[in-house]
């Protein structure tokens, strides 16, 4: 019996873990002046053209107020901006209160913080970038690969992120935000949409994160998010044992989630490929449960001047703050899974295998409702409305979490509304 332990010990380990390490050969040039000077003197209009090579720097290349600039180097991994033994800033590249700004055609890596931070900044594009930590994959690493926070005209298509210990691809409190065909692995959160609003995600791959996609809206901040639209995209097998530093909201994503909306109102998710999760397809949740599952504990927060958030124990003081999803459409997805049992070393995977045998649900809801969820009349509120309308049968269970369990559902049908 004990030689049956041990290998379903072994079984487990192996099932979890994915590769640990990314050690791409690289021989650094010394240009840190000629590059930095490139950004210091750019002039409205300018194009900053780099050589190919592996270019080493011990500070952020910074940009402020600038207008009409494009950064291009000759291509993913020719071109390679590493800041591996970084002295002085957080960022690789950090971007602040500028029009309409390009960068294509390079690789950045190993930042001590975000790979590039773009702040403030009307029109960012993203276009055929890589970003990356060399070395051991963990939380060592930085926070974020790309990372535009309070932006509007965002586009993001034809990149690489990965081994982020929080989102590979990230965006928040921004508008107008196109997200495509990227490949995303190796991090915690693969694409994370944050407090964002008018956020379309399509053609994107996902693969071998804790979590796929995340479409987040949380307290506290300067806007919240709404009108999503995740379409079109490959999302699986994100299994990958969570590695976000302590504290991290993300640090409670349990792995093989393949997409999550979390309290935010307006959202569509269809037309995706969510494949092989060890624990849930589609997840929708309440704060409620995020807050629950920490358990009110704030001693162990994340470094506020990192931007990786924790969960806000005192998220009710936020007035303008709606903690609950609503208005979500979920249809014409193809779900598959190859695994048969739910991964143990999660709450949800036990919870799952308690309740529901060896069946990993294709689509979750935490089923925590407002106070306001029926209208007198009996009829649900729409503004707190999940609609599910699949072509093909699936796995679902809606939890009813604030009351035990007591009225766990297995029925979908409660939800055909759209």
């Amino acid at each position: 019996m004990k030689q049956y332990y041990i290998l379903f010990l072994v079984f487990i380990l192996l099932w979890s873990c994915g590769p640990d390490r990314y050690d791409p050969e690289r021989n650094y040039q010394d240009k840190e002046k000629e590059i930095l000077t490139q950004f210091i003197i750019a002039e409205d209009s300018s194009v900053i053209e780099l050589s190919e090579g592996h270019f080493l720097f011990s500070r952020s290349l910074i940009m402020d107020g600038k207008n009409h600039i494009t950064i291009r180097g000759k291509g993913i991994d020719k071109t390679v901006l590493s800041f591996k033994g970084q002295q002085e800033g957080a960022e690789g590249i950090r971007i602040t209160n500028s029009n309409n700004i390009t960068l294509e055609d390079l690789t950045v890596e190993d930042a001590s913080g975000d790979n590039i931070k773009v702040m403030d900044t009307d029109g960012i594009t993203f276009r055929r970038v890589k970003v990356a930590w060399t070395g051991p994959i963990n939380e060592e690493n930085g926070a974020y690969g790309f990372y535009p926070v309070i932006c509007k005209n965002v586009l993001i298509e034809g990149c690489e992120s990965m081994g982020a210990s929080d989102a590979g691809l990230y965006v928040g409190q921004s508008e107008d935000v196109i997200i495509r065909n990227n490949k995303v692995y190796q991090n915690v959160a693969g694409i994370e949409s944050e407090n964002s609003e008018r956020v379309e995600i399509y053609g994107n791959e996902c693969w071998d994160n804790t979590g796929g996609i995340l479409v987040f809206n949380l307290p506290g901040l300067t806007r919240y998010g709404q009108h999503i639209k995740v379409h079109g995209n490959m999302v699986h097998d994100n299994n990958r044992e969570n590695f976000a530093v302590p504290g991290a909201i993300v640090g409670t994503i349990p792995p093989g989630s393949g997409i999550i909306v979390l309290a935010t109102k307006n959202v569509d998710v269809l037309d995706n490929e969510i494949k092989d999760h060890k624990t849930v397809g589609v997840s929708v949740i309440s704060y409620e449960l995020m807050s629950a599952m920490e358990g009110g504990n704030e001693e162990e927060q994340p470094d506020p001047e990192s931007g990786v958030r924790g969960i806000q124990a005192d998220f009710r003081s936020d007035k303008n703050y709606d903690p609950f999803p609503g208005q979500i459409s979920i249809y014409n997805n193809k779900f598959e899974n190859d695994n048969w049992f739910p991964y143990l070393g999660s709450d949800f995977g036990k919870l799952f295998l308690f309740k529901l045998g060896p069946t990993i649900p294709d689509i979750a809801l935490d089923g925590i409702k407002p106070d306001d969820y029926f209208l007198a009349n009996g009829d649900v509120n729409p503004s707190y409305k999940v609609c599910i309308d699949e072509q093909q049968p699936i796995s679902f269970v809606d939890l009813d979490a604030a009351n035990d369990f007591e009225n766990l559902s297995m029925d979908v049908s409660r939800f055909n509304c759209r």
